[in-house]
C-alpha cells in the first residue's frame, strides 16, 4: 500500500490496496493511520460492487444513519449521489457542511464511490477545520472557545427548506424526502476534539449550525459568518476532481466539504455511504 499526499491543505492518495477483497486487521490499521492524518483520502481504480462498498464501509465503523435521503432500492445503507443530464434544480449539497452534524451522534466519515463521473466538473472541495483552527488569529479564537453551537437540517431538509415543499417540482433525480423531525436541535461545541487523534478542530458551520447557546441571535449570526469565511479559505481547501471508479472517503470530525457543478449536460453517478460514531464525541 502507497500513501500519496496532495501537496494541498489535507488529502492523500492510496494505491496498492484493491477494496474488492475483504481487507485484513493490518490493511485496515495503515488505512485508518492514513485517515487520521491525512482526513480524506482516495482510492483510484476500484472497481466495486454495492457489495463491496459496504464491507469496506464497516471495516471503520457501524453505518451510521441517513436522514431525509432514501436509500437506493434493495439497500439499507446506500444512497444515490445523482443527477440527470437535463436536471435543472440546485446542486446537491453545495454549500459548506460536515455530514448530519444535527444528529445526536454524528457520523465518523463518509465513503463515497464514482459510478458515472462526468469528464469535467463536479469537483469536491474539503476544508480542514484542524488546520483552521490551529492558525485563527486569537481574538476570533477567544470567541468560540467554550461556546456551544446549536445544529439544525432545518435549512435544508424542513418542509420550508432547502430541499422541502418548494423543491418537489424541480425536476430533481435524488430521492430526498423533507421532514418536520429537521426542526429538531442538537448542541454540540464549536471546538472539537478528536476523539482518536486529540487534535483540536472547529466542528461544524452556518448553515446546519442554526446558532450559539446563549447569544443572541443576531450576534451569533455575525460570528458564524466571520468564522465561515475563516473556516473556507484557500489555504485549508483540497480540491478533489473525480475519476470514475475512485473511492474517497473523508473525516467529518475534522473537515468540511461541499459540492460544485459545472457538468451541465451530463449525468452524473455515486454511491454514498456514512460511517457511523464508533468512538464517542
Amino acid at each position: 500500500m502507497r500513501v500519496t499526499p496532495s501537496g494541498q491543505a489535507c488529502g492523500a492518495e492510496i494505491t496498492g490496496v484493491d477494496l474488492a477483497n475483504e481487507l485484513d486487521d493490518q490493511t485496515t490499521a495503515a488505512i485508518r493511520a492514513a485517515w487520521l492524518e491525512h482526513l480524506v483520502l482516495s482510492f483510484p481504480g476500484q472497481t466495486l460492487s454495492d457489495d463491496d462498498l459496504e464491507r469496506f464501509t464497516r471495516s471503520f465503523g457501524p453505518f451510521g444513519e441517513d436522514p431525509f435521503v432514501r436509500p437506493i432500492p434493495g439497500r439499507e445503507h446506500i444512497i444515490a449521489i445523482c443527477r440527470r443530464a437535463d436536471e435543472t434544480s440546485s446542486i446537491f449539497a453545495e454549500a459548506w457542511h460536515t455530514d448530519w452534524s444535527f444528529q445526536p451522534l454524528p457520523p465518523d466519515g463518509t465513503c463515497l464511490y464514482g459510478i458515472t463521473i462526468p469528464p469535467e466538473g463536479g469537483d469536491t472541495l474539503f476544508a480542514n477545520q484542524q488546520l483552521a483552527l490551529r492558525d485563527m488569529p486569537a481574538g476570533l479564537k477567544s470567541r468560540i472557545e467554550g461556546r456551544i453551537a446549536v445544529h439544525s437540517a432545518a435549512a435544508g431538509y424542513a418542509p420550508k427548506g432547502l430541499y422541502g415543499e418548494a423543491d418537489q417540482g424541480a425536476n430533481r433525480s435524488m430521492a430526498i424526502e423533507s421532514s418536520e423531525t429537521a426542526l429538531e436541535t442538537q448542541l454540540h461545541p464549536l471546538i472539537r476534539r478528536h476523539p482518536e487523534s486529540g487534535v483540536d478542530a472547529v466542528y461544524g458551520c452556518i448553515g446546519y449550525v442554526a446558532g450559539i447557546e446563549g447569544m443572541p441571535q443576531d450576534e451569533a449570526a455575525d460570528l458564524l459568518l466571520e468564522l465561515h469565511a475563516w473556516q473556507t479559505r484557500p489555504e485549508c481547501i483540497y480540491r478533489h476532481r473525480w475519476q470514475a471508479n475512485t473511492l474517497v472517503m473523508w473525516d467529518n470530525r475534522a473537515v468540511l466539504h461541499r459540492a460544485t457543478g459545472g457538468y451541465q449536460g451530463y449525468d452524473r453517478l455515486l454511491h454514498r455511504t456514512t460511517i457511523g460514531c464508533s468512538h464517542g464525541f
